[in-house]
């Protein structure tokens, strides 16, 4: 991990918060960590929570810092990591869309892609879901979880975001 740069994309699913754990321990092992939020990631996690951990700005804006920083971001770094992967990132990912920073990110950047998927067990369940996935490991990324327990909504079953630890050693793997 030591002098490697990561990008992790941070979606508006309530497991964002887990998100902090996992990028604290990126940066303790010593890798460079940028951070991308969606806007609705901000109502659940602040930016500054993000900005304390890694000791940079948080990626907001696709009209942000420098003439072009979803490419600027996607060039500088050697793994991006959504989590949470929310059912709306999963989509646009699949079908190429770029409406925000992070997805217009996702389209610029070449190397390994992971996404741990987090949603309501029935989200997770439907067949439109299935296809983005099915989409998305045709297309190269790699998928850790979800997870089976309880959920936010006071469910139990899949859809609950990886344990940070299992994310960590995704990321790991992919850049061994």
């Amino acid at each position: 991990m030591k002098d490697r740069e990561l990008l992790i994309g941070v979606t508006g699913g309530i497991a964002a918060f887990k998100t902090a754990a996992l990028v604290s321990r990126l940066v303790q092992a010593g890798a460079g960590v940028t951070v991308v939020m969606t806007h609705s990631a901000t109502k659940l996690v602040g930016p500054k929570t993000f900005e304390a951990l890694t000791g940079r700005p948080v990626g907001l804006r696709t009209f942000g810092r420098g003439a072009h920083p979803h490419i600027e971001l996607a060039h500088a770094a050697q793994l991006l990591c959504v989590a949470p992967a929310t059912a709306n990132i999963l989509a646009k990912a699949a079908a190429g869309l770029a409406d925000d920073l992070l997805s217009t990110v996702l389209l610029s950047f070449d190397g390994p892609t992971i996404f741990a998927p987090a949603m309501n067990t029935q989200m997770w369940q439907k067949p439109a879901v299935q296809r983005n996935i099915a989409q998305l490991k045709a297309d190269g990324a790699i998928l850790v979880g979800p997870d089976e327990g309880y959920l936010s909504c006071g469910m139990t079953g899949a859809g609950r975001m990886a344990e940070p630890d299992r994310i960590f050693q995704a990321i790991a793997a992919a850049l061994a």
